[in-house]
């Protein structure tokens, strides 16, 4: 009984342990890169190439080719690439909700 007690308390703290590790973010994918964050004017939705009023990202362009969408065909968000590389996401209010990390 005490190894199988044992053997339990060591198993739990190798998968908290390695859960742990997994969570890591190299410094190039994190928010607090400049090249990454919504401070830097690129990301901004102040910039007009990342605004739902420019005719690109506008909800109402049916040819607009940047839109993100559900299952069933509902606009959800529309996503813009910076000249960095980072592709920002935002709500159709113009709400950055998400990027992608520069793959260069």
């Amino acid at each position: 009984m005490k190894y199988l007690i044992a053997i339990v308390l060591i198993t739990q703290a190798a998968l908290f342990a390695r859960s742990a590790v997994a969570q890591a973010v190299p410094f190039s994918a994190s928010a607090y890169n400049f090249e990454n964050s919504p401070n830097n004017f690129n990301n901004s939705p102040y910039n007009f190439n990342n605004s739902p009023y420019n005719f690109n990202n506008s909800p109402n362009n049916f040819n607009a080719t940047n839109g993100v969408y559900d299952n069933k065909g509902n606009r959800l968000a529309y996503e813009v690439t910076a000249p960095t590389g980072v592709t920002n996401y935002f709500d159709n209010n113009g709400n950055r909700i998400s990027y992608t990390p520069s793959r260069r």
